[in-house]
């Protein structure tokens, strides 16, 4: 069960979507993944958290496979529990993207050949075996600024597609995601934010959902269509002349003016234009903000971003794609504190589900840390004496650090002190796999 009364808070909306067996283990799950020092393999889990044995280890394993809970309900209430805490009255911020989860097993459901975007560079492509996660996150601005948060609330799990005609393609999961939270949260404005494999997406999205992406330096782009004569027959043009590319323009432009961005929490001087443009191939009939940035000193290429906000400031464009980089830092974290590749589960919904579940729980650390955590109080690293703002690893070891006084508490007498050596020794299980 759920030791500290203020992760419980955090837990409380999730567990409607359980039936009350389902309910207890899933809470085991939440406490003892976030507290064990080993691997995450469903038996490490179990051992570690369930050292009296109330149930077997079979009924952990089918949690994850066959249980009864439903994955669309519980990434729902995760995502009106975490937009209810830290999201916009008006305006939810997104981030998406993809990444991999390596696997070895051959027979593990949705697996398949993967290119890894960490290890292929431009001459070499590196593939993986193993499930390709499409993940949406919503982007918060933490109190201690610098870069902000990507805490996921959405997931779709990328399966193999026979062909183009047949299966979702990372587009259409993408959008199906999107089309979900507006459905969760009708009453707010969206502002999705995703690199340029996402792009296309700008002639797919409902009203009240704008993207903000890169384009391509040369993009095919057009002028607004010319207005109609009097009497002209046939159907009204979707667009006008054909414009340089976006290249050619920042090329042979004059009308650069310096504007003030903010990027991963710090301020840049960038120059920059902007044209009203009709991007024909992904929207057509319909202007995008087309936004070109430059690097004063000329040591940075161009960049080139457009938006669907046609009234969006240009600062805007580049500070918010610039935050598109925290979901790569939940990517990290994720793999590397949380385990969230190691959990083995073959079959059904069961590596889908363990996805979701890691992510969740990186959600609620997170969630945890930012309502209750103390950010200014990290242990002093004489390797890193400018460090001023805590890390995910801050957050896990916090949260380890009072479910433990919690468990230990539990079973010493009021009327004893507990001895410095167990605090010392509380502090050391809390980092212990950080």
């Amino acid at each position: 069960m759920i030791s500290i009364p203020q992760l419980l808070e955090l837990v409380q909306p999730l567990q409607k979507v359980f039936t009350r067996p389902a309910r207890v283990l899933f809470e085991n799950i939440i406490e003892d993944w976030i507290l064990a020092p080993c691997r995450r393999f469903v038996t490490s889990i179990y051992q570690f958290g369930d050292p009296k044995r109330f149930r077997a280890h079979d009924a952990y394993h089918r949690w994850f496979r066959i249980g009864a809970w439903s994955l669309t309900a519980l990434r729902k209430a995760l995502a009106l529990t975490i937009v209810r805490l830290f999201g916009h009255p008006n305006v939810l911020w997104l981030i998406g993207d993809d990444t991999v989860h390596k696997k070895t097993g051959r027979q593990v459901n949705g697996a398949k050949m993967c290119r890894d975007a960490v290890r292929s560079t431009a001459t070499k492509i590196v593939y993986v075996w193993g499930l390709q996660i499409v993940l949406l996150c919503l982007e918060i601005i933490p109190p201690w600024g610098g870069e902000p948060l990507a805490l996921p609330i959405n997931l779709r799990l990328y399966r193999k597609r026979p062909n183009k005609k047949t299966g979702k393609s990372f587009l259409d999961l993408m959008l199906e995601m999107l089309e979900e939270v507006q459905s969760w949260f009708p009453e707010r404005k969206i502002y999705f934010t995703a690199d340029g494999l996402y792009a296309p997406l700008a002639g797919r999205l409902p009203a009240g959902i704008h993207i903000i992406s890169r384009i391509r330096s040369d993009a095919a782009i057009y002028g607004k269509p010319p207005r109609r004569v009097p009497g002209q027959v046939g159907r009204p043009r979707t667009r006008g002349a054909r414009l340089p590319t976006p290249e050619e323009i920042a090329a042979k432009a004059t009308d650069w003016k310096p504007v003030k961005t903010f990027e991963r929490g710090k301020e840049r001087t960038r120059l920059a234009i902007v044209r009203h443009v009709i991007w024909h191939h992904d929207l057509p009939g319909r202007c995008i903000r087309l936004v070109i940035f430059r690097d004063p000193e000329g040591v940075e290429e161009d960049d080139y971003f457009f938006t669907t906000d046609l009234e969006m400031p240009p600062t805007f464009a580049v500070s918010r794609f610039s935050s598109r980089w925290a979901i790569e830092d939940t990517f990290r974290n994720c793999k590397q504190f949380l385990g969230i590749e190691e959990p083995q589960s073959w079959k059904g919904e069961g590596p889908e589900r363990v996805a979701t579940v890691g992510y969740v729980i990186y959600s609620l650390v997170w969630g945890w840390f930012l309502r209750y955590g103390d950010y200014k109080a990290f242990p002093a690293r004489p390797w890193n004496k400018t460090k001023s703002r805590p890390s995910f690893q801050d957050a896990l070891a916090g949260i380890r650090l009072q479910i433990w006084k919690s468990r230990f508490f539990e079973t010493v007498p009021s009327r004893l002190e507990i001895h410095k050596f167990t605090e010392t020794l509380i502090d050391a299980l809390a980092r212990a796999a950080s």
